[in-house]
C-alpha cells in the first residue's frame, strides 16, 4: 500500500463559458474502473442534450488504468488533456467529465485543448483534492495512574487520535503514520516503562487536507 497518495474528497461540478461555449467539469474519487464507467455514464444521461461529454480517469496505486475519451471531439483535443490534467495534479483514482454545449463558435484544435484543459481543472479544484495517508491502528491499555502523562505526551507529540475508552483501564486508540508505527510503540512502551498493553491493529488510509511531511 502507499504512504499516501492524492486524490479527490467527493464529486464536484464547476461551469466555465469560451466563446459562447459552456464547458461544465464534473470530477468525483473511485475505486474502480467500474465505478469510472457508471458515473460517466450517469453525466452523459443526465447532460444528453449536450454536444459532448468528454472524459478521461486514472485508476490504481501506479495508474495502472488509464483512459480517456473525446466523444466526437477531434482526435487528442478533449480526453487526452483532461488525462493530463489529472496527471500533472498528481491525482489517483480519480474520473473527470467535461460537458460541453456548443455556443456556435468554433475553437480550433488548441481552442479545445485548452478548453477541456480548463474544464477539467475546474471541475477537480470543486471536487477538493485531498492526500489519503496510511495510518497504523495501536492500541494502548493503560492504568488510569499513567492517563494524565500519557495524554500529555501525546498531544505533545501532535499525535492523531480515535476513540478512548474508559473501562477498569483506559484505552486510547492512536494513529500514527504507517511507517514510523514501530517507533511509535517503542517510544510509548519507553514512556509507560513497559507497563502498557500496546495492541498493534490494521493500517488504513485517512484523508489530509494537506500533504503530511515525513
Amino acid at each position: 500500500m502507499l504512504a499516501q497518495y492524492k486524490t479527490v474528497k467527493q464529486f464536484g461540478v464547476a461551469e466555465i463559458v469560451i466563446k459562447k461555449s459552456r464547458f461544465i467539469g464534473h470530477a468525483r474519487p473511485v475505486a474502480t474502473e467500474e465505478e469510472a464507467v457508471q458515473f460517466i455514464e450517469s453525466i452523459k444521461k443526465e447532460h444528453w442534450s449536450a454536444t459532448h461529454n468528454c472524459s478521461a480517469y486514472m485508476i490504481g496505486e501506479r495508474d495502472e488504468i488509464q483512459k480517456q475519451s473525446d466523444d466526437g471531439e477531434p482526435s487528442g483535443t478533449a480526453g487526452k488533456p483532461i488525462l493530463e490534467v489529472i496527471k500533472n495534479q498528481g491525482l489517483k483514482n480519480v474520473a473527470v467529465v467535461v460537458t460541453r454545449y456548443f455556443g456556435g463558435i468554433m475553437l480550433g484544435a488548441g481552442g479545445l485543448i485548452r478548453a477541456y484543459t480548463d474544464g477539467a481543472v475546474v471541475g477537480l479544484a470543486a471536487a477538493e483534492p485531498v492526500y489519503q495517508v496510511l495510518h497504523r491502528e495501536v492500541l494502548i491499555e493503560i492504568d488510569y495512574t499513567w492517563h494524565g502523562k500519557v495524554e500529555n505526551e501525546l498531544r505533545g507529540r501532535e499525535m492523531l487520535m480515535g476513540e478512548t475508552m474508559f473501562t477498569d483501564k483506559v484505552t486510547l486508540t492512536c494513529l500514527p503514520l504507517d511507517g514510523e508505527a514501530e517507533r511509535f510503540i517503542a517510544w510509548m512502551t519507553d514512556i509507560t516503562q513497559g507497563q502498557a498493553v500496546i495492541i498493534p491493529g490494521e493500517s488504513r488510509y485517512i484523508e489530509h487536507t494537506k500533504q503530511p511531511s515525513f
